[in-house]
């Protein structure tokens, strides 16, 4: 089976959203929590800036609304990639998450060439 979407998520849902947070939110928290080294920290915050330096920040999150982000499967490889040292902390510190593949979305407000955002309502995609 091919899919078109993937999300990396948590378990724990954002306050914002009510639904579980990505894996960037899951990250921050390990920051604010001081559970990471300095080295960890800044091996995080260097995949982050790669993030912001190389993909368009969707309009509707620079804009704090309610959506959350799936990467496109097909265009994404090479950014899979670069999280991968992201997931290796989660690992490292249990922090519980999930790899979503899906075709099934709610509605996209926004869509570049890498990902998507999807509207949430109540913790559920609309």
């Amino acid at each position: 089976m091919e899919y078109k979407y993937v999300r990396i998520q948590g378990r724990e849902n954002s306050y914002v959203t009510k639904y579980p947070k990505g894996v960037f939110s899951l990250c921050w928290n390990l920051i604010r929590d001081k559970q990471l080294t300095n080295e960890e920290k800044e091996l995080f915050i260097s995949i982050d800036n790669w993030f912001k330096e190389n993909l368009p920040e969707p309009e509707p999150c620079k804009n704090h609304e309610k959506v959350i982000t799936f990467f496109k499967c097909k265009s994404t490889l090479k950014m899979l990639e670069k999280l991968k040292p992201a997931i290796a902390l989660l690992d490292k510190y249990q922090t519980p998450y999930d790899v979503v593949y899906t075709n099934f979305v709610g509605s996209i407000v926004y869509e570049d060439d890498w990902q998507i955002a999807v509207q949430v309502e109540n913790g559920k995609m609309v």
